[in-house]
Order: structure tokens, then C-alpha cells, then sequence
């Protein structure tokens, strides 16, 4: 599968150099469906038509989790990370940027955070507490005193942080929780997701000093534990519905293809938000599909 076209997201916004194009790189682009996706998904089989599809309330989600969300998320990461990211090699081929430590860019993080909070005048309760319990997780991912990513297992725990975005679209529009097989089942996919992307940076996190749970059971236990968190979330979906659990299967199957075929990690990891939103597509085109014709 051939690399994600860095050239071209470098070709349609603004220079490094400049304050937006900073911020837009420090979102980081390529994973913003990571995010976002989740809304899409969760809107989708909360809604009974086009209106609910299109409501005010779910744009402004699907709006904001894409780009605002991404600044908050992997600004506060880049911020408690400065140090380690010195041996982040990712942070040194072009594809991420580094934190620059300039005051208007943590006052516009903090911003993206606080901003939020404004989505809890039109949340149901269920929605406000999935929304503070993202933007707890959001911060103490990375943030003391909790720091999640430096203790092995809580920070593949937390990652579950990515399909509360999911959780909120589908309240909001429904009102009340999503099935908790289906809520489940994608905590253990982002379980499963997070650990498997945290593999290329074993060895950057071990020269920083950083525990995690990729670093904790070593590259080849590490692929097993993806295996087995996809293969659990699979069997969980079924209990939403089975052609769930069968999209999920894609998950380890292409664990199973990198080992036999011997891809590069490093490369490998770049395939995933180009193979995320495929599934996220598929996910949402069986709701949609249900809405109209079900």
C-alpha cells in the first residue's frame, strides 16, 4: 500500500513558518477522521432522516472534533512532550511538527479545550459527562499528574478517548447511550489501535526513559496483545450485530499480513488512517443504508 500523500497536505495549507499552518500541522491532518469519524458514526445510528443527520448541534460536533478537538488533544501531547520528542524520529521526517513553545499557541490550545465546554448548553447528560470524560482523558493522556501514556496498559486504556466522540454524537441526537457491546467493542479497537501505532516508537521511548505498553512487552508480544484486544472487540460487536464483528476482522488480519509478508512497522503505520476510514465508512454506510431502507 503506498505511503499517504504528505506532499500533498503540505500543498493545500498554509507554511509551517506561519501561526495557522503551524496549528493545522500540530493537529495533524492525517488522523483527524480519528476523531471526527467517531461523530459521523455515532450521528449516524442515533438519527432517524436526513434532518437528524444534518442537525445544527451534529455538525457543530462533527466541526469541531475534526479540527479544534485535534488541536486540543495533540497540542497538550506535543506540549508534555517536548523533551522526549527529540527522539521521536517522527517528529524529525517531515511528517510531524515539533513543539515550538510559543505562548499563543498554548493560550490557542488551552482555547480549543475550553471550547468544548460550550457544547454542554445542548447535551443531554449522558452526552456532557462523555464530553468531560474526553476532555479529562485528553489532557491527562499526556498532562501530570496522571500522565497515562507513561504507565503500561492505562495508557492503551485511556486511548478509548477516541470513540467517546462517538458516545456524544449518538447522545446527542438520540439522548441516550449507544449499545454498550457496540461502546465496548470500539474501546477495544482504540485499545488495540493505540498500542499497535505506538510500536514504531519503542525504541524512541525507551532511549526518553518512557514506559508504555508497547515498551513494556516488546515488539513481538506487542503484536499479539493488537491481535488479541481486535479479535475481542470483533466478538463483542457481534453482539451488536455480526456483519460488525466481521468489518473488525479486518484488524488482525493485517497484523497477520505485515508479519507474513515482513512490512516495515514504521511504514505500516502509516497505512492506518487511509484503512480507519474505510471501516468508518463501511460502518456508517450500514447505518445510512438502514435509515433509508431498514
Amino acid at each position: 500500500m503506498p505511503e499517504l500523500p504528505t506532499d500533498r497536505i503540505e500543498a493545500v495549507i498554509p507554511p509551517e513558518e506561519t501561526l495557522v499552518g503551524y496549528l493545522l500541522r500540530l493537529s495533524r491532518p492525517r488522523f483527524w477522521l480519528y476523531l471526527g469519524g467517531p461523530v459521523i458514526v455515532g450521528v449516524s445510528y442515533a438519527a432517524d432522516g436526513p434532518n437528524e443527520l444534518f442537525s445544527p448541534l451534529a455538525v457543530a460536533l462533527f466541526l469541531y472534533f475534526t479540527i479544534p478537538g485535534n488541536v486540543f488533544l495533540y497540542g497538550v501531547n506535543d506540549i508534555f512532550d517536548a523533551d522526549i520528542d527529540e527522539h521521536n524520529p517522527k517528529k524529525d521526517d517531515g511528517r510531524e511538527v515539533s513543539y515550538r513553545g510559543d505562548s499563543a499557541v498554548t493560550a490557542i490550545v488551552v482555547a480549543s479545550g475550553a471550547l468544548a465546554l460550550l457544547f454542554v448548553l445542548g447535551l443531554p447528560m449522558l452526552g456532557v459527562v462523555a464530553l468531560l470524560a474526553w476532555v479529562v482523558l485528553s489532557v491527562e493522556y499526556s498532562a501530570p499528574p496522571l500522565r497515562f501514556k507513561t504507565t503500561p496498559f492505562l495508557d492503551s486504556i485511556s486511548n478509548g478517548l477516541y470513540i467517546l466522540p462517538g458516545v456524544i454524537g449518538y447522545a446527542a441526537i438520540e439522548g441516550v447511550a449507544p449499545p454498550a457491546t457496540a461502546v465496548t467493542g470500539a474501546w477495544l479497537w482504540a485499545m488495540g489501535m493505540h498500542t499497535f501505532s505506538a510500536i514504531p516508537d519503542i525504541e524512541p521511548d525507551r532511549e526518553a526513559g518512557i514506559q508504555t505498553m508497547a515498551t513494556f512487552l516488546g515488539e513481538s508480544n506487542t503484536y499479539y496483545y493488537c491481535v488479541m484486544c481486535w479479535l475481542t472487540a470483533a466478538f463483542v460487536f457481534t453482539y451488536t450485530h455480526w456483519v460488525f464483528g466481521l468489518l473488525l476482522l479486518v484488524y488482525p488480519g493485517l497484523v497477520f499480513g505485515i508479519l507474513g509478508i515482513g512490512v516495515d512497522i514504521d511504514e505500516a503505520y502509516w497505512w492506518y488512517p487511509a484503512i480507519n476510514t474505510v471501516v468508518g465508512m463501511g460502518f456508517t454506510l450500514i447505518a445510512l443504508w438502514v435509515m433509508l431502507y431498514g
